[in-house]
């Protein structure tokens, strides 16, 4: 089944890059993806597989055999963009003003599409269920994750495995990490309430800027000092809105900001020490403080087992479409994937896709108005996840 699945998906390399370039070109922010899931569910239309639709928001679920026997596995790929106008000047550039798949869940969606097809030719050879998850609304707070895991859909799932495109390296190149990968994230705004006056009587106010600017270098100190230093966490102050005029002492500032951790225990320990720095500004300036912390991801946390396991099918694997299997370090950005891995084992990996023709070794990165990929990632992606499937189930 192997040899005939990579046949498959070497046959069907062009179909991924026209529905990556489909989907490009028609983005559709989070939580607003209802053309995005009805062209993904369309597509399955008529296929002997069950497909749920509207999953705790926009997601579909497709099911392949529904096997009453051998364990279910679980592959998920996201399909929204981001608030990004786009700049790469590509000919299937979006077409929607504002919008844009600049992180590569397009080429996620375009791969997942056609690798499950190609497993639901091949089900009757598969010992086990597999469940496909085309989620939606991974890259705004909280996360489609968190609300396809309030629902049943995936009760029965004993495994998860996710990738994500990244050009850091390049398309052939695929990297994991066992245990601790991806770095959970808090949002938090501070809200400082002074006394406005005339700059000319700083005396007779109370200046909410240099609290503001207190809190800022101070907060730092929760790293250096509170932190145990082999723990990894970041905070930065993002936002500090303070304009006024050059004579006038502002009334308030709003400072917002991001907190990164590789565990939740670390977590605690930066919650706590914001409160508690927060409170002494009150204490030590005489203002009035309004801190509210927005939820976001918790740390994704790769199956120690199970990732082991993926490094050897890969490793092991009949292609030759991978040049290298690297370990990667533990990474400070933010994926609602650990949702899922809360309560389902997984592995999330990465698969290189950096563009070919680079101009002055300037790489666009995920985020970025100019960032593209090289398309062969799309068919490396398949043939991966494919290979991780077959040796899941014990397919030669």
């Amino acid at each position: 089944m192997r040899e005939k699945l990579m046949t498959m998906l070497e046959a069907r390399k062009e179909e991924m890059i026209a529905i990556r370039r489909h989907l490009h070109a028609h983005p559709e922010l989070s939580y607003h993806e209802e053309k995005t899931a009805a062209y993904i569910a369309d597509f399955y239309q008529r296929k002997a597989v069950d497909v749920q639709t509207d999953v705790g928001g926009n997601a579909v679920i497709v099911t392949i055999n529904d096997a009453s026997s051998g364990d279910t596995l679980a592959l998920r790929a996201d399909f929204d963009a981001l608030p990004i106008e786009e700049e790469t000047g590509l000919p299937f550039a979006s077409t929607s003003p504002g919008v844009m798949h600049a992180c590569g869940h397009d080429a996620h969606t375009a791969y997942l599409m056609v690798l499950a097809d190609c497993l639901i030719e091949l089900k009757a050879e598969i010992p086990g269920t597999i469940k496909v998850i085309h989620q939606h609304g991974e890259e705004a707070p909280p996360g489609g994750a968190k609300f396809i895991m309030e629902t049943e859909a995936l009760a029965d799932v004993d495994h998860i495995i996710g990738i994500h495109v990244f050009p850091d390296r390049p398309a052939g190149e695929v990297a994991y990490r066992s245990g601790a990968a991806m770095a959970g994230g808090t949002q938090f705004k501070l809200i400082i309430q002074g006394v406005g006056g005339h700059g000319s009587s700083p005396h007779k106010a109370n200046d909410a800027i240099v609290a503001g600017a207190y809190f800022v270098t101070t907060l730092q100190t929760i790293l250096s000092r509170r932190v145990n230093p082999f723990e990894a966490g970041a905070i930065t102050v993002g936002s500090f809105d303070g304009k006024g005029s050059f004579n006038v002492i502002n009334d308030a500032v709003t400072l917002e900001g991001d907190m990164r951790y590789m565990t939740t225990g670390l977590f605690e320990v930066l919650s706590k020490e914001l409160h508690q720095l927060v409170n002494g500004l009150e204490e030590l300036f005489g203002v009035q403080t309004t801190l509210t912390l927005f939820e976001g991801c918790p740390p994704v946390y790769n199956d120690p087992e199970l990732t082991s396991s993926v490094v050897d099918y890969l490793t092991t694997g009949i292609g030759d479409y991978l040049t290298d299997v690297v370990e990667s370090p533990m990474l400070t950005g933010n994926e609602d994937f650990a949702y899922y891995t809360q309560k389902i084992p997984g592995c999330f990996f990465y698969i290189g896709c950096r563009p070919k023709g680079i101009v002055n070794n300037v790489v666009y990165d995920n985020h970025h108005p100019k960032f593209d990929i090289d398309e062969e990632a799309i068919s490396v992606a398949a043939k991966a996840v494919g290979e991780v499937v077959c040796g899941y189930f014990g397919i030669e």
